[in-house]
């Protein structure tokens, strides 16, 4: 079937010009043959031609006239094609961005895109890119691994490729909440490194995965769709070097992992504790603060529990106002907490 195309312009001057010549056809029952107003180079010519394209007047011989024609019977006949090519313009343009979307990961995956200030790596390619620029590293590491700390299942590649860049000299530092002290995983891998040479440190608050490589590339989690893994290395020099600041000032307040002197401990015990009251008073719900904490949800309902005990209360409600009678606001540092000094990596505390 010939398809008659009806775009914009058309319908500009079916509206106009044409609806009110369809108009006069009707009051005046047609149009005589002969009218000079729809003859060539008429006024008329555009707006009659249009509706004769469409099929709203139709030659009667007979009588030498135009009759209109009832819009009802016309209007399927130009609307239903343009319904139909716009659906099929719907589907095509689909196939399209299909078609780009293969290429795009294409060039995700290319040097080329690697090269640039940014880059998104998805997936299975995230591994291999760590790896490939670890493995390029000639001076420093610095890395921050948030919530419960390492995969069992990703503990010999980890230690491989991260012991692999200390034996040639690379200085590396690590930075995990305190709540991964207790995971096995966790303390296998810093056993490992840090006989290597690495410092690892624990923080109480919750902070975005991170590694810098030389101060030169880090890489961040990207935004991806549910159960979806992205990354995003970053070259770009002066975003680089606030990403190691933000490192370098949470280093600074981290506690030693490898040190489990009681002072210390105890210590630990208060900023969780502390944490644990700002999330209570902040009205967040239990998963965000287990988040937060780097802890499971029963973990974290367990500390609840423990403060309840604390200030001798039932319910969360009688909790929150007994902190609130008391003036405690998550913000305060008991003596326990103190910072002082943290001492290097072997010393006490």
């Amino acid at each position: 079937m010939t398809r008659v195309e009806y775009g914009p312009d058309e319908r500009s001057v079916f509206e106009t010009a044409a609806s009110e010549l369809y108009e006069e056809l009707v009051a005046q029952a047609g149009m005589p043959v002969g009218d000079p107003r729809i003859e060539h180079d008429g006024e008329l010519l555009e707006p009659f031609s249009l509706l004769k394209q469409i099929g709203l007047v139709v030659l009667d011989k007979s009588a030498g006239r135009w009759l209109p024609v009832d819009p009802s019977i016309v209007q399927s006949r130009v609307v239903t094609p343009l319904g139909q090519q716009g659906a099929e313009l719907i589907a095509e343009s689909a196939h399209w961005a299909k078609a780009f979307n293969g290429l795009s990961n294409a060039w995700r995956r290319s040097p080329e895109a690697l090269r640039g200030p940014f880059a998104e790596l998805r997936g299975e390619a995230i591994a291999p890119y760590i790896t490939s620029v670890v493995a390029d590293a000639s001076e420093e590491l610095l890395t921050a691994q948030p919530q419960t700390g390492r995969n069992i299942g990703q503990l010999p590649k980890a230690i491989e490729r991260e012991v692999g860049a200390l034996r040639r000299g690379v200085q590396m530092r690590t930075l995990y909440q305190h709540s991964a002290r207790r995971q096995v995983a966790t303390n296998k891998y810093v056993a490992a490194v840090t006989a290597e040479g690495a410092q690892v440190r624990t923080l109480d608050e919750f902070f975005n995965r991170l590694i810098v490589v030389d101060r030169r590339i880090a890489i961040v989690p990207g935004q991806g769709g549910p159960g979806e893994s992205v990354a995003l290395a970053v070259r770009e020099p002066s975003l680089v070097s606030y990403l190691v600041d933000i490192f370098e000032r949470s280093w600074e307040r981290a506690r030693p992992f490898t040190n489990r002197d009681t002072p210390l401990v105890r210590a630990i015990e208060a900023e969780q504790r502390a944490m644990t009251i700002r999330m209570l008073i902040g009205g967040h719900a239990d998963p965000v603060g287990a988040k937060r904490l780097g802890v499971s949800p029963r973990t974290y309902a367990g500390y609840i529990s423990e403060l309840k005990k604390e200030f001798e209360v039932e319910s969360r409600f009688q909790l929150g106002y007994e902190m609130g009678r008391r003036g405690v606001t998550g913000r305060d540092v008991p003596p326990a907490a103190d910072r002082g000094n943290v001492p290097r990596e072997g010393e006490s505390a």
